[in-house]
């Protein structure tokens, strides 16, 4: 029987929004999966502009290869937007990771949580 556990993003201090500070590939870390192939990390993220324009966003699930490994290419949010969901329950696991560039630094913001399942 499995165990699903809710933890916080790995690249999370104590829960806090992660500050998309990279501007080109490879990303800003998110969340790094839990190692092995036994289980896997099921993966949500929102992720939120503090700026007055609009910036673009890149996201990459499990590797830095365009388009294979990009869940979002260059997605506009919105200025001062409220929390827009990127990641829905995508999974992984092997320890690969989530990471995020912007067109701009350090004006996104990414929270959300993992149902770790082992």
């Amino acid at each position: 029987m499995s165990t699903i556990t809710r933890q916080l993003l790995s690249g999370s201090t104590n829960g806090r929004p992660i500050k998309i500070v990279a501007t080109a590939t490879p990303g800003t870390t998110i969340h790094t999966a839990q190692s092995g192939t036994s289980g896997e990390d099921e993966i949500y993220v929102w992720v939120t502009n503090t700026d007055s324009s609009a910036h673009d966003l890149t996201c990459e699930f499990g590797g830095t290869t365009n388009p294979d490994d990009h869940i979002v290419h260059t997605y506009s949010i919105p200025p001062k937007s409220l929390p827009f969901p990127i990641l829905t329950g995508q999974c992984l696991n092997n320890s690969l990771a989530v990471k995020m560039f912007a067109d701009a630094a350090n004006v996104l913001v990414a929270s959300g949580f993992v149902n770790r399942i082992s």
